[in-house]
C-alpha cells in the first residue's frame, strides 16, 4: 500500500510539473530585461527552499533524538539531510547557470552563494562522519551534534543578502524584491511537485535506512556466536 502511494505521489508530482513547464513557456512571457534565463527561478528558488527546509527539519529531529535517544528520530535525521543536500545542490547549480548568463560569470565570492556552498559541505560532512562510525547510538548522538550546529548557517543563508552588500537579487517573497503576480503564482505553483518529490524521496530513504539497521543489527548479532 505505501509502494502504491509513493508512486501515486511521484505521479502527481511528474503531472504538474509538466503542466508547469507548459506554462512557463508557453503562457508566461520573458522577463523585460533578463529574457528567457529568468524562467529557472521558478526552480532556483523553490529548491533552495526545499533545501532550508529539509535543514530545519533535520536539526528539530537531531534534537528530539537528543532528547529521547530514539533511533528513529537520527533516522529521520539522515534521511531529510541526504535529500536536503541534493535540492542544495540543485540550488547552486541553477545559480551558477543563471549567473554565468546574467553576470558573466559562473562563480562569485558573494555572501548568499558562499554561505549557501557552505552549508552544502556542513552537511555532506555530517554524512561523511556517520560513514566513519560504526556503534549507531554513538554515531548518532554525534551526528546530532553536527546537524544541530550546521543549522547555524542557515539564518545566515537566508538573511546574508539582508546583512551585507551582494550581487544576489534581493527576495520576492520578503522584502525588497519585486515581482510579476503571474511569475509570483509560478513560484509557489511549482514548489508544490518539488515539495512531493521531497517527501517521496525522503520516504524511500527512511525505507532504506531502515533496512540498513535490521542488516546492521544481524551482523553485529551474528559476531556475537
Amino acid at each position: 500500500m505505501r509502494k502504491q502511494v509513493l508512486i501515486g505521489l511521484s505521479g502527481v508530482a511528474l503531472l504538474l510539473l509538466l503542466r508547469n513547464l507548459y506554462v512557463m513557456f508557453v503562457d508566461l512571457p520573458d522577463e523585460v530585461q533578463q529574457g528567457p534565463i529568468f524562467r529557472i527561478i521558478f526552480f532556483h528558488v523553490p529548491v533552495a527552499w526545499t533545501a532550508l527546509l529539509c535543514a530545519l527539519f533535520a536539526a528539530g529531529s537531531s534534537v528530539t533524538y537528543l532528547v529521547t535517544k530514539n533511533l528513529k528520530y537520527d533516522a529521520f535525521a539522515v534521511a531529510v539531510t541526504e535529500v536536503g543536500l541534493a535540492f542544495g545542490a540543485a540550488n547552486l547549480v541553477s545559480g551558477m547557470i543563471w549567473g554565468r548568463q546574467i553576470w558573466g560569470i559562473w562563480w562569485a565570492w558573494d555572501p548568499r552563494l558562499t554561505s549557501m556552498l557552505i552549508c552544502e559541505l556542513l552537511y555532506a560532512g555530517y554524512l561523511m562522519l556517520r560513514s566513519a562510525i560504526d556503534d549507531p547510538t554513538q554515531r548518532a548522538r554525534i551526528a546530532a551534534v553536527l546537524s544541530i550546529f550546521a543549522f547555524f548557517d542557515v539564518p545566515i543563508v537566508v538573511f546574508s543578502i539582508k546583512w551585507w552588500r551582494t550581487q544576489h537579487p534581493q527576495p520576492v517573497v520578503w522584502g525588497g524584491g519585486k515581482m510579476e503576480p503571474s511569475y509570483y503564482n509560478m513560484l509557489f505553483a511549482n514548489w508544490f511537485p518539488i515539495l512531493l518529490l521531497a517527501v517521496v524521496m525522503i520516504a524511500i530513504r527512511m525505507r532504506q535506512e531502515r533496512i540498513h539497521r535490521e542488516v546492521e543489527a544481524l551482523r553485529r548479532y551474528a559476531h556475537e556466536f
